[in-house]
């Protein structure tokens, strides 16, 4: 089966490249000079494995508040620059050897990497990637209690409701065909229709409507501005949570649309797709002109789909409707500092 699916990668690879130029539907923008010599990431192979993100993961955990707290993506970078980015069974021994020695404090990680010349690169990618899954946050001691407790630990949250089913694959570059052939930029979850979708981290909607290859999709960006989170063929009809649209802002784990079929017709509100499915794609934005055309950087979010699972948001149907909403509401610092900076900034253009 892992061959199969090697082969198949590597002969979408090759179809993308033989037909991607053709494509009449679609034409990148050309990146400037100015945009190859910039001083940002250009590409980013996020090849971390679900085993590996738990055990780091659990590492920084267990030692938030103490004398030598562990950053679990510092922890990932060393592992990725010292051992070339290569996650294997192996890895676990090394993250649990070297986290046990900077708990302890008989290494530091500026001693570890002191020598290693990719290790910069490796933890301004992965805190692209991973930087806002963990930290603090506030949370209802019990749905619709009002009354909320702080904690530490993942704030991010798998892309769909809580207990309702759904299958999934590496799916990650495999071919698409329609309008002009293309690898699959994403991660496919097949499921119902009007499963809830959620959204993963906090940010503000900065794309909302039907697009063509995406059906009615939601592009939300968060607030540090690297990650793009692309949810795509939502449901007929009734695509998004009530009162959603560009420039919202969402908090982790809150409702954000429904799963459909809808996509690939230039008519709006058509179900082409023949499977029931979540489109999710994450895409890293180190300089805004990598935001369109063909310097994006997407990631293969399948690992990060499976570690995500370890936090379901679970959601309520509200009575009488086609409405879901989260049932446990959560308090992100990251949602209020940047509520709070952009009142600030529309007051001062004001004066």
């Amino acid at each position: 089966m892992k061959r199969l699916q090697k082969a198949i990668l590597i002969e979408s690879f090759c179809l993308c490249l033989l037909g991607g130029a053709a494509a009449a539907q679609w034409e990148p923008r050309a990146v400037t000079a100015e945009e190859q010599k910039g001083d940002f990431i250009k590409w980013v192979d996020f090849n971390v494995s679900y085993e590996a993100l738990c055990a780091a993961y659990q590492w920084d955990i267990d030692t938030h508040g103490s004398e030598h707290p562990v950053s679990w993506i510092e922890l990932l970078a060393y592992l990725a620059a010292r051992d070339g980015d290569n996650f294997g069974k192996s890895s676990l021994k090394r993250i649990a050897e070297t986290a046990g020695q900077l708990a302890e404090g008989s290494v530091t990680m500026e001693e570890l990497t002191r020598d290693l010349s990719h290790y910069s690169y490796y933890k301004e990618a992965y805190t692209a990637v991973l930087g806002g899954y963990v930290g603090e946050y506030e949370i209802e001691t019990a749905p619709g209690s009002g009354i909320y407790e702080k904690r530490y630990g993942l704030k991010a949250y798998l892309p769909l409701a809580k207990g309702f089913p759904y299958g999934d694959y590496d799916d990650f570059g495999v071919s698409r065909s329609y309008g002009y052939r293309r690898q699959h930029l994403g991660h496919d979850m097949m499921g119902q229709i009007g499963t809830p979708v959620i959204a993963v981290e906090s940010g503000y909607v900065e794309a909302a409507g039907w697009n063509q290859y995406g059906g009615w999709r939601l592009g939300i960006r968060s607030f540090d501005g690297q990650r793009y989170y692309y949810y795509a063929h939502l449901r007929q009809n009734y695509p998004y949570a009530e009162g959603l649209e560009e420039g919202s802002v969402v908090t982790a784990g809150d409702v954000i649309g429904y799963m459909g079929h809808t996509g690939y017709s230039t008519t709006e509100n058509v179900n082409n797709i023949d499977e029931v499915h979540l489109h999710f794609g994450i895409q890293l934005i180190f300089d805004e002109s990598q935001k369109e055309g063909n310097s994006e950087i997407w990631i293969n979010p399948y690992q990060l789909v499976r570690f995500l699972r370890n936090n379901q948001s679970e959601a309520v149907k509200v009575e009488n409707s086609r409405e879901w909403i989260r049932s446990q509401n959560m308090k992100d610092p990251a949602a209020t500092s940047w509520q709070k900076e952009k009142m600030q900034k529309n007051e001062e253009e004001k004066k």
